[in-house]
């Protein structure tokens, strides 16, 4: 009989234990108070950062570490993260019940390292589509052989500086490859580079390593150029295949694209007609950000949309200023009034990076989002400028 007993009470203890752990985990507390147990229902909030170990501050009150999950009675909260020697990000964040809502905060040094990356002198930088390559001229040197163009690779991982990470593909043996204007190939593979001499001017088609013998298409560019556009095109389409017809006809109807986000979840672009964006996902998805979006979109004015969340967000009233996504696909970098600027994709958390001279908004992040690329002269327009990363970690 006793083992009956217990048997019985074994089961029943890993019954209300099992329901427990699953209430818990679906956000439930347990109350005790005047002689009786209470459930009431939460919400998670689940918080991390870059650089991770930085305070959570709920209502300014300290709270927790980052890399953590928070239990919170549903209501709008703000939300702090803040790291010695970093900047401050914080957010107003709805908490709902049974619902896990997120935090994550890309804290930014408050006094950044610069290095420089390249010595000679550099002009025109351009990226390539993958985001991964420079391609930039050098003309200072005394050695034709050494001026011409260059390409940094920020894929590699040098063992040394990164001042290795560069190769030259064409010198100025053969024509002036180091007055060059450059563009690359939809595929990163090569690279056009025209060379003024007046009013004529002549077209070279470069592969990504050492050229011996440059390839003239000047007279054949313009068929070039169209085959060049048609993969442009092809890249776009397939972008969108998989996405919903509702969908795929909201972006061709509203929206010029800027450029994707890495994970190409998100959409950077500028609004082709004043319009009512339609609900994609019906009902809205819980959990999702909760910084209030924008569905009503003006002509020229820039957004970003989130396909995975069906959420808009105006981050611009025109695209007068050089905006570009950062490689973690959740934030954009900003360039205006000769300042380097992050935020966080739904256009929170504008972060200055960078207040000191550069030229011409060039500014480049690296693949792993260690560091900010730059061109600057340091502020002596006696020397010729050279590419320098702003660390972020």
């Amino acid at each position: 009989m006793r083992k009956l007993v217990f048997y019985a009470a074994t089961v029943v203890f890993l019954i209300v234990a099992t329901t427990a752990v699953i209430l818990y985990g679906r956000g439930y507390n347990f109350n005790f108070g005047d002689g009786k147990i209470g459930i009431s229902g939460t919400g998670l909030l689940v918080a991390t950062s870059q650089p991770d170990g930085a305070g959570i501050y709920i209502n300014d009150h300290l709270t927790s570490a980052t890399n953590n999950t928070i239990s919170l009675p549903p209501g709008e909260y703000d939300v702090k993260i803040s790291k010695s020697g970093y900047s401050l990000w914080q957010k107003k964040i709805k908490i709902e019940k049974e619902v896990v809502s997120s935090a994550y905060g890309l804290l930014i040094p408050t006094a950044p390292k610069l290095d420089n990356v390249t010595q000679a002198g550099v002009s025109n930088p351009v990226l390539d589509p993958t985001r991964t390559k420079i391609a930039y001229t050098v003309s200072s040197l005394d050695n034709p052989r050494k001026n011409g163009i260059y390409i940094l690779d920020m894929g590699l991982r040098p063992i040394l500086t990164l001042q290795s990470s560069s190769t030259q593909i064409a010198d100025d043996t053969i024509d002036n490859f180091s007055t060059a204007q450059l563009s690359w190939s939809p595929d990163a593979k090569e690279l056009v580079a025209t060379i003024s001499a007046g009013p004529a001017f002549t077209t070279y088609l470069l592969k990504t390593t050492f050229n011996e013998n440059p390839q003239d298409v000047t007279a054949t560019l313009a068929t070039l150029n169209s085959t060049w556009t048609e993969q442009r095109a092809n890249q776009d389409k397939s972008q969108l295949l998989g996405l919903k017809t509702k969908l795929q006809n909201l972006i061709k109807d509203d929206f010029t694209i800027l450029s994707w986000s890495e994970d190409e979840t998100k959409i950077l672009y500028i609004a082709s007609r004043s319009a009512t964006l339609p609900l994609i996902i019906d009902p809205p998805l819980i959990g999702t950000n909760s910084t209030p979006e924008t569905r009503e979109i003006s002509i020229g004015a820039v957004y970003v949309y989130d396909i995975r969340e069906d959420k808009n967000f105006k981050i611009l009233d025109s695209d007068a200023y050089p905006l570009n996504w950062f490689t973690d696909s959740k934030h954009l970098t900003y360039i205006a009034d000769q300042k380097i600027q992050i935020m966080d994709y739904d256009g929170q958390n504008k972060t200055t990076i960078y207040a000191g001279p550069f030229i011409d908004g060039y500014a480049f992040a690296w693949p792993d989002g260690s560091k900010i690329l730059i061109l600057t002269d340091l502020g002596n327009p006696a020397i010729s400028p050279n590419l320098y990363t702003i660390g972020l970690k």
